[in-house]
């Protein structure tokens, strides 16, 4: 067996192989196709599908977003004839808040909703897949990711006027599915709160509701928190990083526990749930002042193995000087392995690191660029690129 991890960077998408999860080969950066454009593209969004091997990339180009699809574990790319999304016309334009500081501009035309980049991809059954794109909206595909239908439900809910832009754009940048449960989904929203449907996205309700926040009038609102990140675990239960504390839900009706009682910090971006053993979820605190640095300049994976009531520093192996590369929603993911689960981040410092489960961490790369997601697979040795 071997391991496979996509590393989506502002300049580009680069791969990872090994056959230990300690010594690494690194390529990239990836031409997608020959125009040589996408050797440069920002690659917000990857998924694998281990059932299949397939993986999907979203990628933002000098021409726009778009996504691509390998079938052969990354050794080749493949992007729809025709853009894979774009808005109905009929569309009533919504102006959108980018008080940011990325840099963005409004769409192009003040009366057409713009795609303006692809923030997540997952897999569904069959041919399903989910996109997550900014501006807030949740698209579906089922033809594998070559076209796309918006999903008008979401995008109506009548809590939408609540919703804003986040520091990295307006977006649905998680969605978590439900095994077991193929029309249950769970999205987050930059600014927006947390909805879930159990009817395949005809119907949606927010479960936000007791996530507090320190820096608006209503701390304790219905909807609009700024969720940064949703993990599910084996058992369902669902671990939330917000703007603030972490919490777990067993469930929407039963409500919001803080567990960041123990973490070094009461914030950060990325969280990821053990693949199968329930409770067990890994963290990066980001310090609360902001600079957006590791607390005590110190990267470190924080690990519970008791739902979050208890969390302890996992970071052998890792720089114990001072760093100060944070790890964004999306840099950090397991390679779903069910026996031994590796574990896997990136850093804005371009730096990128392994570890099997609970052990010790390996540098995968270095020095790449600002590193947006990483994504990981299990893949036959001699598939590896």
């Amino acid at each position: 067996m071997a391991y496979l991890v996509l590393i989506g960077t502002r300049k580009g998408l680069f791969t990872a192989t090994s056959d230990d999860r300690v010594h690494w080969t690194v390529d990239g950066p990836a031409k997608l196709d020959d125009d040589g454009f996408t050797a440069v593209a920002e690659i917000y969004a990857a998924a694998c599908d281990p059932a299949t091997g397939r993986i999907l990339i979203g990628a933002s180009t000098f021409f726009g977003p778009s996504i691509w699809r390998s079938d052969d574990h990354a050794q080749t790319w493949h992007e729809p004839e025709n853009a894979p999304m774009s808005f109905p016309q009929d569309l009533p334009y919504r102006p959108l808040d980018f008080s940011d500081t990325a840099g963005l501009d409004q769409p192009d035309s003040p009366e057409t909703n713009t795609v303006k980049r692809i923030w997540q991809l997952a897999f569904g059954p069959g041919q399903r897949v989910w996109a997550g794109v900014e501006p807030t909206s949740l698209w579906t595909s089922d033809d594998g990711g070559q076209t796309f239908t918006f999903n008008q439900a979401l995008w109506d809910h009548p809590q939408h006027t609540t919703w804003a832009s986040g520091a990295g754009g307006p977006a649905v940048h998680t969605i978590v599915t439900h095994p077991g449960e193929p029309e249950k989904l769970t999205v987050a929203i930059s600014s927006g709160g947390i909805y879930q449907t159990d009817d395949d996205g005809r119907t949606w309700r927010g479960i936000t509701k007791g996530i507090t926040v320190d820096y608006a009038p209503d701390e304790a609102p219905e909807s609009g928190q700024c969720i940064h990140k949703v993990t599910r675990d084996a058992d369902g239960t669902l671990f939330v990083q917000s703007h603030g504390p972490a919490y777990r839900s067993n469930g929407p009706d039963g409500g919001w526990t803080n567990i960041s009682a123990t973490l070094p910090s009461n914030f950060g971006f990325a969280m990821v749930a053990h693949p199968t053993r329930a409770g067990t979820v890994t963290a990066w605190p980001v310090g609360e002042s902001m600079d957006r640095t590791p607390p005590g300049a110190r990267i470190a994976a924080w690990r519970t193995t008791d739902g979050g009531d208890t969390w302890h520093s996992w970071s052998h192996g890792l720089p114990d000087e001072d760093y100060y590369g944070t790890v964004m929603r999306d840099g950090a993911c397991t390679d779903g392995d069910p026996d031994d689960p590796g574990w896997y981040f990136g850093t804005r410092c371009g730096d990128v690191w392994a570890a099997a489960d609970d052990g010790h961490w390996h540098q995968v790369a270095a020095h790449l660029p600002d590193v947006l997601c990483v994504r990981a697979m299990t893949v036959p040795a001699k598939d590896t690129p």
